[in-house]
């Protein structure tokens, strides 16, 4: 059989274009989400253009015994995943600590924090015993530096930050490569679901060129075809008008 690969998060976005990017490299593929409709929608668009096979998971990742359920349901030969892509995240709400939502603060520890040690506690253990496979986290640039109204959203992402680098010393031992993608501004659903405003995009990235899916999904490509001797570490990747967190060059 091809190789293996689990994507998180695959219904849109960074999640969607790497599913697409990786399926047209060989890849066969297993995407999850919650929105059954989508994933069945690619699982189509990728079984017709690049011929390879696909499952499809929908659950939800912040459910432990969910996620167990859905990997536990693959067919055996469908376990030995070669490549895990843990993409599934996101930012709920931009308050201040004071006054965010609490329900935004379990949303956003639960899915990019939780969620993907619950998937990564399922696939490593069947990379170790086969002593080869590799890990690629999607963090942030707010993995690295913090600011206003962001402190979950970035605690969370530091937190992807240091799981990764833990991961690459725990997994060392048995040839396991360990990285991960850190974007700065990505126009996807992203501001969508944190603003919850259809509109907000227009408003975020105003007056620049923001990096899109296909930018990510181009980075992961990079790093999944390294020689064996390689491994990529960490990939911070920024539109050109971003220089930091929040240092922008706009054109209003």
């Amino acid at each position: 059989m091809d190789k293996i690969a689990l994507i998180t998060g695959a219904t849109s976005g960074i999640g969607k274009a790497t599913a697409q990017i990786l399926a047209k490299n060989g890849f066969n593929v297993i995407i999850t989400g919650r929105r059954q409709d989508r994933l069945l929608q690619l699982q189509e668009e990728l079984t017709e253009s690049y011929k390879i096979e696909c499952k499809i998971l929908c659950f939800d990742i912040r459910d432990s015994k969910a996620t167990e359920q859905a990997f536990a349901s693959l067919p055996k030969e469908w376990q030995q995943i070669d490549l895990l892509i843990n993409n599934a995240g996101l930012a709920a709400g931009l308050d201040p600590i004071h006054k965010a939502d609490l329900n935004d603060w379990e949303q956003m520890m639960d899915t990019n924090v939780k969620g993907l040690l619950y998937i990564s506690r399922l696939v490593t253990p069947i990379m170790v015993e086969r002593k080869m496979g590799q890990i690629i986290n999607i963090s942030s640039i707010a993995g690295k530096e913090v600011y206003a109204n962001g402190s979950v959203y970035c605690a969370s992402k530091h937190g992807v930050e240091a799981i990764t680098k833990g991961m690459r010393i725990d997994l060392n031992p048995y040839g396991i490569k360990v990285g991960s993608i850190s974007p700065g501004a990505v126009e996807t659903e992203f501001s969508i679901v944190r603003l919850k405003d259809t509109t907000a995009n227009k408003k975020v990235y105003a007056g620049f060129t923001p990096l899109n899916a296909g930018d990510i999904a181009a980075t992961v490509e990079f790093m999944v075809t390294r020689p064996a001797h390689v491994t990529i570490g960490d990939v911070v990747i920024l539109p050109t008008a971003q220089a930091s967190v929040t240092v922008f060059n706009k054109q209003l």
